[in-house]
C-alpha cells in the first residue's frame, strides 16, 4: 500500500517508510515544496502515524533508555533544473526546498539531509520513516461490511490546475468554453483553494483515525480516488466491495468536466496531488470523526462510500452525489 512496514530486531518495534516525488504543478516554487513535503508524509499518515522520525541509535532497550528517542527527522530529494537560467534556478530550487522544510517543520520534524542532482525538470520530494509500537499505526486491511468510507479533502485538483494554465492563454481559454462554467476571478479562486488543500498536512486525520477506530486508510493522489479505493478495497483480509455514493468536489470542478474537458473527475480517475485520507470506519465513529476534523483543520470531511460484503471491487455508483465545498 502506502508505505513499506517492516519488523526491527526489537520486538514489538517496527520501521514503516515511504519515499515519493514529483514534477511542477503550481506556479509559485514556494508551494510546490509544500505540496511536496505534505504528499511525502501522507503516506506516513494513511497508516495512522503521526510522527516522521528517524533513529540514529538502536533501541536498547527502547523503554529503559529515554535518552534514544528517535530524531523527528526526514530526507528532502530535490533536481535543480538545468533548463532554467542560473539565475532562475538558484531563485526557485531555494524557495521549494524552504517551502518543504517549512511543512516539515510544521509537521514536528525537519530536513537533516537528502540528495540533490541537476534534471530538465524540477523535482521535489523526500524520504519519510517512523519507528512505531504496535499500537502506533494502523494496517489498511482489517474493514468489514457495514463500516464507511470517510474522505477529508476535496477532490479536483487536476482540474483546478488546468484551468489555472488556461486562464494565461486566451486560445485555450476560449477554446475550452471555460466561460460557460465560471469566470477568471472564479477560476483563480478554485486554484486558490486547490493549492490550500494540497498544502494542508492530512496529520490531524491520522490523529483521529485512532481516536476512532479506523480500520484502514489509503491517502488519494496519483490514481485517482477509484484507483486509490480498489488499491485499498483489495487489500481487505474481509471479501468486501466499496461502494462510493458522494463525490466532495472542489466548486466549479465538476462542471469544468462535464462541460470543458472530461478529466474524468466522475468516474474518480482524475488524478489527485497530496489528497485527502480515504478512512475505512466504524459506522458510528464516521459522524464525530467528520465533525472533529473539521473543527481543527476547519475544512469538511465526508462520507463518501459503503463497505458491503462482495469480492473486492471497488465502483462508484451511477448519478453519484456531487457535493461542492468552498
Amino acid at each position: 500500500m502506502d508505505c513499506s512496514v517492516e519488523p526491527t530486531r526489537h520486538a514489538g518495534v517496527w520501521n514503516i517508510t515511504t519515499t515519493d516525488f514529483f514534477f511542477p504543478l503550481v506556479e509559485d516554487p514556494y508551494l510546490q515544496g509544500r505540496i511536496g513535503c505534505c504528499n511525502v508524509l501522507s503516506d506516513l499518515y494513511a497508516m495512522g502515524v503521526t510522527d516522521c522520525d528517524r533513529c540514529t541509535r538502536l533501541f536498547e532497550p527502547i523503554v529503559a533508555s529515554p535518552h534514544l528517542i528517535p530524531h523527528r527527522s526526514m530526507l528532502m530529494l530535490v533536481a535543480a533544473s538545468l533548463d532554467m537560467p542560473q539565475e532562475t534556478r538558484l531563485v526557485c530550487t531555494g524557495h521549494m526546498m524552504r517551502g518543504f522544510n517549512d511543512v516539515a517543520v510544521a509537521a514536528g520534524s525537519k530536513v537533516v539531509g537528502g540528495q540533490t542532482v541537476h534534471n530538465p525538470w524540477p523535482i521535489i520530494g523526500g524520504v519519510a520513516q517512523a519507528i512505531v509500537s504496535d499500537s502506533e499505526f494502523i494496517l489498511p486491511e482489517l474493514g468489514e461490511a457495514g463500516d464507511v468510507l470517510v474522505l477529508t479533502k476535496p477532490l479536483g485538483t487536476q482540474v483546478a490546475v488546468n484551468v489555472q494554465q488556461w486562464s494565461h492563454d486566451a486560445e485555450m481559454w476560449a477554446l475550452r468554453g471555460v466561460e460557460k462554467v465560471c469566470t477568471r476571478a472564479e477560476a483563480a479562486v478554485m486554484y486558490d483553494i486547490a493549492c490550500s488543500s494540497m498544502c494542508r498536512l492530512n496529520r490531524n486525520g491520522a490523529t483521529l483515525m485512532r481516536k476512532y477506530g479506523a480500520r484502514g486508510c489509503t491517502d488519494v493522489t496519483g490514481f485517482g480516488l477509484l484507483g486509490h479505493a480498489q488499491n485499498l478495497c483489495t487489500n481487505q483480509r474481509a471479501k468486501v466491495d466499496f461502494v462510493i455514493h458522494t463525490l466532495p468536489c472542489i466548486r466549479y470542478t465538476a462542471q469544468v468536466n462535464d462541460t470543458c474537458l472530461n478529466f474524468k473527475l466522475r468516474l474518480g480517475l482524475s488524478a489527485e496531488t497530496s489528497g485527502g485520507l480515504l478512512a475505512i470506519l466504524p459506522k458510528a465513529s464516521a459522524a464525530a470523526f467528520c465533525a472533529e476534523l473539521q473543527e481543527m483543520d476547519g475544512w469538511a470531511a465526508h462520507v463518501i462510500g459503503d463497505v458491503v460484503e462482495g469480492t473486492g471491487e471497488a465502483r462508484i455508483i451511477e448519478n453519484a452525489q456531487i457535493v461542492e465545498t468552498w
